[in-house]
């Protein structure tokens, strides 16, 4: 099967009950999404599929085949950094940062009207779970990017 990885077109064999999460870390090793549930209720593997929000432990890879998959990794794409992560960086928005790379995925995957109000955000970026107790930081930041946006 053939997935298309953060503009990188990589042919890949893999059993047909392959995660996308499992493809990206174990086959591509692009290790940013984690894996922290993997039941698709914590988040931490939040990427992004043909612009949309996936808990990628709960999308099998073959299903994701023709589509476009953004991971943290490929956010940037060499031009420096995505404004979400300037924001969380600004923003002091992670503690340990396990969680990081999916709330930041999460975040850039939000649509305008989730982003309209700071409660709004809250309510958006409620599937992503962050042990260390950043929320009211990473609601600052991803609200921040979305009024300027």
């Amino acid at each position: 099967m053939t997935l298309d990885v953060n503009g990188h077109e990589h042919e890949l064999r893999l059993d047909n009950r392959t995660t996308l999460l499992d493809a990206l870390r174990e086959h591509l090793d692009l290790t940013g999404a984690k894996k922290g549930c993997d039941h698709g209720q914590c988040g931490a593997c939040t990427v992004l599929l043909d612009g949309q929000r996936v808990v990628s432990c709960l999308v099998l890879a073959c299903s994701a085949s023709g589509a476009a998959v953004t991971t943290v990794e490929g956010l940037s794409a060499g031009h420096g950094l995505h404004p979400i992560q300037e924001a969380f960086i600004e923003h002091d928005a992670l503690q340990c940062g396990f969680c990081t790379p999916g709330q930041i995925c999460s975040a850039v995957g939000l649509t305008p009207e989730e982003t309209i109000s700071p409660a709004a955000v809250r309510e958006a970026m409620s599937g992503n779970i962050c042990r260390c107790g950043a929320y009211p930081h990473i609601a600052t930041a991803v609200y921040e990017v979305a009024a300027r946006a």
